[in-house]
């Protein structure tokens, strides 16, 4: 039957299956089989189970292989069938963790199994083969998760901050789920009939037909979705970088592109406050712009291409610097060596300073504006302050879904700290209105945000509306905490760096010999995309000086 192509969803990389599932040429496989060995299967024969971790790559040379995913009542689905010449996997061939879908023999045939360790070295050696194998797993973890395959199940309020928490985990880390919101969703009351759940205990996430998370620590719950790995703490690596946001992701990447052991540690997901962007668009090489999200998972793929190792959800709380090999502690007690260390921990936002602002941080108060804050303020009217880029690009985004937005600067306008694309869009808009000399001053409301008052400084007038999300982007304050007075730092706790005690000089080593910042934990550095993964990728040349002085 003819396919009628207006139903065709471009967007859906199922729909795109010569990038998706593509089938490789005759000569790709002869070249492949190099790598692996040729096995005979027998149909229903389990290749790979989810939850395993370190699973072998397979090409179909005869037969086929279903894969399939269980729903959370245990029910499995096949969604796709490999044929002659196309290839299992997806991201987590790159990493240890988890994997989301488990693959059956789907009729007799034969299979070229390639270990993990030989694959790494196939995409790293066979360029074409290898492009071809990152574009088609890009895209079947993006069709993972628009089809919620293989992922988990989130139920709950979808105005509550721990549903609102552990959606942003799931998001951030591309991890395929489906959220519930019992506020909307006609299916959410079957699901907490089924699993004996009341509205008291949420919000839960199911993460299969055996396992319920009520309301977990996002540590706990990385732990249970398997993306989190167990980490060596005899291991010596070369360079520890901790922090994955624009800056510490071009770090990895370059060090492990140039043989060094790399491991990096996050306490969220890839990203930092970028990944929060909507869209950057003065970011070069994307004319049409690329989302802060999108830019922070290609990034974590090619370092993990390369060899690096991410350990996500572990923020890092101490610095041994008072021994060699350098030693950082993580939340959960692991610790991790180096001999050099990467200071990229980056910068959060600052606060308001205003009565009430705690109770209503999660519940109405927020510091991302992405698809997924912009499907709760949906008709709504909204507040953003700050002037700076992140507050334009909030703005912007957000102005294409609200009913109307209003923008808080303490300032007489835009023009000194916000790009310039940014302020025409703003000021061209009819859904956005700019308060100059304003600042907030009052909060109301119940469970949840449900009023803003705000001040002009300058003629003391008061403003009252009905706004329950309020979009907060004033500044940065540096992440350097975990330091604990290992560090030269400035005034405002921004790392120092230029000099080091044994009088090396670099633009990003710090008071410590063998340990670097850069981006925006690093006193004076410009807080823009570009400029932090021009730091993180020079670095390395210092971290380079730093290992072999005499090279």
């Amino acid at each position: 039957m003819a396919t009628d192509r207006s139903e065709i969803d471009p967007s859906d990389p199922y729909e795109r299956s010569a990038q998706t599932f593509p089938v490789l040429s005759e000569a790709m496989v002869a070249r492949m089989m190099s790598y692996g060995r040729e096995e005979a299967v027998e149909k229903g024969v389990e290749l790979y189970t989810r939850g395993e971790r370190s699973v072998d790559f397979f090409v179909v040379l005869a037969g086929s292989i279903e894969v399939l995913d269980t729903d959370e009542h245990g029910v499995a689905n096949i969604f796709t069938t490999h044929r002659e010449r196309q290839f299992t996997g997806e991201l987590d061939l790159f990493n240890d963790r988890e994997i989301l879908v488990t693959g059956q023999v789907g009729e007799d045939g034969r299979v070229l199994r390639i270990s993990r360790a030989n694959f790494r070295r196939m995409v790293s050696t066979e360029a074409d083969i290898g492009e071809i194998i990152m574009r088609a797993f890009i895209l079947r973890r993006v069709g993972l998760i628009r089809h919620a395959h293989g992922g988990a199940t989130l139920i709950g309020s979808g105005h509550s901050g721990d549903t609102q928490r552990l959606q942003r985990f799931l998001e951030r880390n591309g991890y395929p789920h489906r959220l519930l919101d019992i506020d909307a969703d006609p299916d959410a009351g079957g699901f907490l009939d089924c699993f004996s759940l009341t509205p008291e205990q949420l919000p839960v996430v199911i993460a299969s037909s055996e396992r319920v998370l009520r309301n977990p620590p996002t540590g706990e719950l990385a732990d249970a979705l398997g993306l989190t790995e167990t980490l060596d703490p005899a291991r010596v690596h070369d360079v520890v970088v901790v922090g994955a946001g624009p800056a510490g992701l071009a770090a990895a990447v370059y060090a492990a592109s140039e043989g060094l052991d790399t491991i990096v540690i996050e306490g969220l997901a890839p990203g930092g406050q970028a990944g929060t962007s909507s869209k950057i668009e003065n970011y070069l090489g994307f004319p049409t712009g690329i989302s802060g999200q999108a830019l922070a998972g290609r990034a974590q793929v090619q370092a993990q291409k390369f060899g690096a190792r991410l350990a996500i959800a572990r923020p890092a709380t101490a610095l041994d610097c008072s021994r060699d090999p350098y030693v950082v502690t993580m939340e959960d007690g692991q610790r991790v060596s180096g001999r050099s260390v990467i200071v990229a921990s980056g910068a959060r936002y600052r606060k308001l300073d205003v009565p009430d602002y705690a109770r209503f941080e999660g519940q109405g108060i927020h510091y991302a504006a992405t698809a997924m804050e912009a499907n709760l303020c949906s008709g709504e009217e909204v507040l953003v302050v700050g002037g700076g880029n992140s507050a334009g690009q909030a703005a912007v985004f957000l102005s294409r879904t609200v009913r109307h937005l209003h923008i808080l600067v303490r300032s007489r306008g835009l023009a000194e700290t916000m790009s310039d694309y940014l302020v025409q869009r703003i000021l061209s808009s009819s859904r956005i209105t700019l308060h100059a000399h304003c600042q907030v001053t009052g909060l109301e409301g119940d469970e949840y945000l449900r009023h803003v008052t705000w001040t002009d400084v300058k003629s003391g007038e008061e403003r009252r509306h009905d706004i329950s999300n309020m979009f907060v982007m004033i500044g940065a304050e540096p992440n350097t905490d975990w330091l604990d007075g290992c560090l030269a730092l400035d005034d405002k706790g921004f790392v120092k760096t230029g000099t080091d005690a044994a009088g090396s000089t670099s633009p990003y080593a710090t008071s410590k010999p063998g340990i670097f910042a850069i981006g925006d934990v690093r006193a004076g550095s410009v807080k823009r995309v570009a400029s932090g993964v021009g730091e993180g990728s020079v670095v390395v040349s210092a971290v380079h000086r730093f290992l072999h002085p005499m090279d």
